[in-house]
């Protein structure tokens, strides 16, 4: 059994900055990772550009270089991979933690399996759980959302081409995927709930989409809600009334659908080590000075910490986390 003064759970941005934070201040911390650095990243759409700028998304104290406005995918993934090479990280890869569990001496003991299938446990002084959010879509719970054809996540939109495609959603996910697979030549149909596109939009993308939409390029439904779905069409609920009071249905035909709906935490996994984190918006119970959680010991850094709405933190502001977290486990271990 391996005894660690602190175990990291993720090795995303918020993941390395804790790590890089607890280094400083003279730790040695190791983070057990499930798939490898930076991995959500690698699941974003293949020519996504971020939102924040370069300066927003460092860490460590290494500059993120780009000659571009807003860095790519690619550039983050070439940006995170070199600092845990530089800060030389020790990084577990490829292991998911399946449980932390409190000793009665106030450890940790934490269980993992690697790809082998080999369980391994490791003991821990303290736990800073950094997991982010995106293997958990929101589902809608609809009629049709489990087939084969209906995706919550969109990566390219080559596979696309000359198909029918609806998109659920109108968030910033919805509107770069719907204008991607225009330019491969996909008829697509954007439903969405609101009045309008979300207002997080990104300012130089909404322009580009309304345009598409004024040129018959892509459909926008808005007020509207898909209830059901089938192979080759959706069904469409609008806000409007017919005249008999009944709620407008409509068809829409759909070789694919993409549910882009945004991703939560894992509460369950979080609830299971003794962390008060009910669902809903109600973030997980913890310390936001020191991101301590009320289990004596366990942290919350990223986007695990928020509530329901996972863009309420990202990484230009989940990496300040690990500055509080090691501040106060430094605190903690020199008795102030």
């Amino acid at each position: 059994m391996e005894k660690e003064q602190v175990v990291v759970v993720g090795a995303g941005p918020c993941g390395l900055s804790a790590a890089a934070e607890l280094q400083d201040q003279g730790f040695d911390p190791l983070i057990i990772e499930k798939e490898n650095v930076a991995y959500s990243i690698s699941q974003y759409p293949v020519h996504m550009l971020f939102f924040s700028s370069a300066e927003n998304l460092e860490i460590a104290g290494i500059p993120f270089v780009t000659p571009n406005d807003k860095p790519s995918r690619l550039e983050a993934l070439n940006y995170y991979r070199i600092v845990s090479e530089r800060r030389q990280l020790r990084i577990r890869r490829f292991e998911k933690v399946t449980s932390v569990e409190r000793t009665e001496d106030g450890a940790f003991r934490v269980s993992s399996v690697n790809r082998a299938g080999e369980t391994l446990t490791t003991t821990a002084g303290a736990v800073v759980v950094a997991t982010g959010y995106f293997d958990h879509p929101n589902r809608i719970g609809i009629p049709g959302e489990e087939l084969p054809h209906v995706s919550h996540f969109f990566r390219e939109a080559h596979p696309y081409a000359g198909t029918k495609v609806v998109i659920i959603g109108g968030s910033n996910s919805a509107v770069d995927a719907a204008l991607e697979l225009v330019h491969v030549g996909a008829r697509v149909t954007i439903v969405y709930r609101g009045e309008s596109v979300s207002d997080n939009v990104k300012p130089w993308v909404r322009p580009l989409l309304l345009s598409s939409v004024s040129k018959g390029r892509i459909d926008l439904l808005t007020r509207s809600r898909v209830v059901e779905i089938e192979y080759g069409r959706v069904i469409v609920r609008s806000e409007e009334q017919e005249p008999a009071g009944e709620p407008i249905l409509r068809t829409v035909e759909a070789d694919f659908v993409l549910a882009l709906t945004g991703f939560r935490p894992d509460r369950g996994f979080l609830r299971a080590m003794g962390v008060e984190a009910p669902d809903g918006e109600i973030p997980p119970t913890h310390d936001p000075e020191t991101m301590e959680t009320n289990v004596p010991g366990l942290y919350l850094a990223g986007v695990v910490s928020t509530g329901r709405d996972a863009n309420e933190i990202f990484i230009e502001s989940g990496r300040y986390h690990g500055t509080k977290i090691a501040a106060h486990l430094a605190a903690s271990r020199n008795g102030a």
